[in-house]
């Protein structure tokens, strides 16, 4: 069976659906990896695995332009009449909206999409926004040409099913990303307090409040080190690299640039943090849960999933800068109950966000696997 794999972002792919593209070639299945950036920079990358890489060229994961949209969809219709895969699972917005229904178009047999989140357009409260009109559009004829749509959380799954988008009987829920326990391990707690936060430098992934956060617990714990680890974006809501730099410069916050492997910077961590006001389930979150580290983060969709209130965690309301300090310094000044509060997430993590059962649930839907009862289809 010959299964390719839609995304709008090639190192997004690479190392966040790398264990399920393995399990795939597992059971026996060929691999094609689809995403906009050239060949030349990713192909080596994905063959040492055994994928083939091809260029999806046009699509731009953040931009706004019709007629480069129209190109990459017709550049995805190429690839896939190209290729001629059996199934397609696509990945990220974009490649959703145009893959799954330039796949019906050329009579693909069986079509899926991963959703990671609804995303800030589509939870805009601009009801008239002409973005988000569009892409709801786009969205609704992408779930109409899937056999199936993978969900993340539920408020997702609501949301999507109470705006008319998809069909209830079509949503599969996933517990996240999931996360590879042989290679994100449980690791001690540094003796500093340490906050770490991880992902891509934006408004709503709750920068801002960090920030504020910091300063609060910076005035009564100078020694405290607030992190921030992630890339700089082109995503409407992005933060400027200068604002972040105004503050790494007065010592307020340590700015760890990017990286493929964040294994070293959890490590050398006592706490997540994450104020977030949306995700699918942040695959960060699942990775520093692994690893044994105690979780701030907000009561949001896909945020809150993972977290037990008070046991592996806190969970505080978004936008709140003083209820994040306030939930950084219970951390500092409780370092027993916070050391618990990570071995809570180790259990958690292999308990329910094991990537081989996560990737389980989507092979078998896929029938690429046989089916096992744990199934969960809503």
């Amino acid at each position: 069976m010959k299964v390719m794999v839609l995304s709008s972002y090639a190192p997004t792919l690479f190392l966040f659906r790398e264990d399920m593209m393995t399990a795939m070639l597992e059971n026996g299945h060929q691999v094609i990896a689809a995403a906009p950036e050239p060949e030349y920079e990713w192909e080596n990358e994905f063959k040492k695995r055994n994928i083939k890489y091809v260029s999806i060229k046009g699509i731009e994961r953040t931009g706004s332009n019709p007629f480069s949209d129209i190109k990459g969809f017709l550049s995805i219709l190429k690839v896939i009449k190209r290729e001629k895969p059996d199934k397609i699972i696509a990945y990220q917005a974009k490649t959703i909206a145009y893959g799954c229904t330039a796949a019906k178009i050329l009579n693909v047999k069986e079509i899926f999409a991963l959703m990671g989140g609804l995303g800030s357009v589509i939870r805009s409260k601009n009801g008239k926004s002409l973005a988000k009109n569009i892409l709801k559009i786009e969205y609704k004829l992408a779930f109409k040409a899937c056999n199936n749509v993978f969900f993340q959380n539920k408020d997702d799954c609501n949301e999507a099913i109470n705006t008319g988008l998809i069909k209830k009987q079509k949503i599969v829920m996933i517990n996240g990303s999931g996360v590879n326990l042989k290679k994100f391990t449980n690791k001690p707690l540094p003796k500093k307090p340490i906050f770490l936060f991880i992902g891509r430098i934006l408004k709503d992934k709750g920068i801002l409040e960090y920030i504020e956060a910091a300063k609060i617990i910076k005035k009564r714990y100078p020694e405290a080190r607030i992190q921030i680890l992630g890339s700089f974006d082109t995503n409407p809501t992005a933060i400027k690299e200068d604002y972040i730099y105004k503050y790494v410069d007065n010592g307020l916050i340590e700015y760890l640039g990017s990286t493929n492997d964040v294994r070293p910077y959890l490590e050398k961590c006592q706490v997540f943090v994450l104020p977030s006001y949306h995700e699918g389930t942040s695959k960060s979150m699942l990775e520093a849960m692994a690893t044994g580290r105690p979780i701030i983060t907000t009561d949001a969709p896909g945020c809150r999933e993972p977290i037990i209130d008070s046991v592996n965690g806190f969970l505080v309301p978004v936008g709140n800068a003083e209820k994040l300090a306030e939930k950084m310094r219970w951390m500092i000044e409780n370092q027993d109950e916070m050391a618990q509060m990570g071995r809570e997430s180790l259990k958690i993590c292999k308990d329910k966000y094991d990537v081989r059962k996560v990737n389980d649930v989507i092979l078998k839907t896929m029938n690429l696997k046989e089916a096992r009862e744990d199934q969960s289809i809503i």
